[in-house]
C-alpha cells in the first residue's frame, strides 16, 4: 500500500476523528473508505448540489463553443484588453 499525506480543515480532520472513535478504526480507514465512495448528504445527487451553477437562459450564443470569434482575448490578463 502507498502513503499519501494531505492536509485537510481542522473541522474535518475533528470529523473523521470521532468517527473514527466511535467506530474503533483508524483515521486512514474513514479517509480510505471516503475516497472510495463519497457520499452524498440527504440522498442529493451531483445534479442538486450543482444546480446553481448551470445557466438557464437562452441568450447565450448558439455558436459558442464553435465559432473562434467568442475567444477574442481569451487568455489575455485584463491590464492588455
Amino acid at each position: 500500500m502507498k502513503l499519501l499525506t494531505i492536509k485537510v480543515p481542522d473541522p474535518l480532520y475533528a470529523e473523521i476523528s470521532a468517527e473514527a472513535a466511535a467506530r474503533k478504526v483508524s483515521r486512514s480507514e474513514i479517509a480510505r473508505q471516503r475516497l472510495a465512495s463519497p457520499s452524498t448528504p440527504k440522498g442529493e445527487s451531483l445534479w442538486d448540489k450543482m444546480k446553481d451553477l448551470v445557466v438557464h437562459e437562452d441568450n447565450l450564443p448558439k455558436d459558442l463553443s464553435s465559432n473562434r470569434k467568442h475567444m477574442k482575448g481569451y487568455g489575455q490578463s485584463r491590464a492588455h484588453r
